[in-house]
């Protein structure tokens, strides 16, 4: 399977790659991009059965690291920095543990070393199958978006236009998910970034990932749901690109949003 991706930057920068969360696309990034382009090529790519690439049933999480590695491979690319939002997080979390040698820079955005207890994955699962996406849109704006924010419906839109079976079998692969054990291993310079008022992954989750990655820093964004570089853009960017700049790329400060 081939995951749909792009590229947006200078052909000759260092690569940071991008992983969205589950439910959204590649374009999740699009607040983050006018900021990284000008000094890093950004590679962007879809989870399967989301956005432009395909479903693939019984997907796990070493799977999904798995894909973002033969992306790589794919494209000639050694050593890249990584920055991840809930899934996307865990992926790259999974790629700094399992292919240590290809992570130089890690950002983990909103994410957790396990999220919660397996069953109700399982059963989110079950309803895409049994009913589609729209169960899990019409409450998804509380989950990633605090009360009132109004740029909601361009996300729950991508949410909606995901493929069930996809969704599902990324559901699936959270489910079975966890690293807690494995924190230690993490050898890329990490920064951890949450959102204050993030019901899916709270400040909690980001803590436990800032204590088990040797030397990670932590960052918690005020006003900000579960997808935070959407609704703080500035605050995230800012986070991000600092990052970057300190363990991945040129020394030149890049324009923060």
């Amino acid at each position: 399977m081939s995951l749909r991706h792009r590229f947006d930057g200078p052909r000759d920068a260092p690569v940071v790659v991008l992983g969205p969360s589950l439910g959204t696309t590649l374009d999740l990034w699009a607040p983050q991009l006018p900021a990284l382009t000008g000094s890093w090529r950004v590679l962007r790519y879809d989870l399967p059965g989301h956005g432009g690439s395909p479903a693939k049933p019984g997907i796990t999480m070493e799977d999904l690291a798995a894909e973002v590695l033969a992306l790589l491979d794919r494209h000639g690319l050694g050593a890249v920095a990584y920055a991840g939002v809930s899934l996307g997080g865990a992926v790259g979390t999974t790629l700094a543990v399992n292919a240590p040698d290809r992570i130089g820079s890690l950002v983990l955005c909103c994410t957790s070393a396990r999220f919660g207890p397996p069953g109700g994955w399982r059963e989110r699962a079950a309803l895409v199958r049994r009913e589609g996406m729209e169960p899990v849109a019409e409450t998804a704006a509380g989950r990633w978006f605090t009360p009132g924010f109004p740029g909601a419906e361009p996300y729950l839109a991508m949410l909606r236009g995901t493929d069930p079976e996809g969704y599902a079998a990324c559901c699936e692969a959270l489910a079975s998910f966890d690293l807690r054990g494995r924190l230690g291993e993490v050898r890329a310079p990490a920064l951890v970034i949450a959102g204050a008022d993030d019901p899916a992954t709270p400040p909690e989750h980001a803590e436990v990932l800032a204590r088990g990655i040797p030397g990670a820093g932590l960052v918690v964004v005020p006003g900000a749901a579960h997808l935070a570089g959407v609704e703080r853009p500035g605050a995230v960017t800012s986070a991000l690109a600092g990052h970057l700049r300190s363990t991945w790329g040129p020394a030149e400060p890049s324009p923060v949003m």
